[in-house]
């Protein structure tokens, strides 16, 4: 059950779409009143770094359906205060298999 309820756990953190190109401008809320257009986001994830106090230029985004995801992608281009945003669909995390040493 434990191990199960960990599963379900990394599975809510994963993101739909990361978001390069974010101007220094823009902050959390304003990227999430902006996605929020295309459906209902649940998170929105914007990195700061801790030595400028800048944020790095991009975030995560997670939507609340596959659907929301594919309104994003459906549309040319997203620009906010005058930059074209670039997005790329998140795809699943795959298991890698540990490498095995050769004898």
């Amino acid at each position: 059950m434990a191990a199960a309820r960990g599963t379900l756990r990394r599975s809510r953190r994963l993101f739909d779409i990361f978001v390069a190109e974010v101007p220094w401008t823009v902050s959390s809320k304003e990227l999430k009143e902006y996605f929020s257009q295309f459906g209902s986001v649940q998170r929105c994830q914007l990195p700061f770094d801790k030595d400028t106090g800048f944020h790095k230029r991009y975030c995560w985004i997670k939507f609340s359906s596959p659907e929301e995801v594919q309104n994003v992608l459906q549309k040319d281009s997203h620009i906010l205060e005058g930059a074209k945003l670039s997005l790329r669909q998140q795809q699943g995390r795959r298991h890698l298999q540990p490498k095995r040493e050769s004898v």
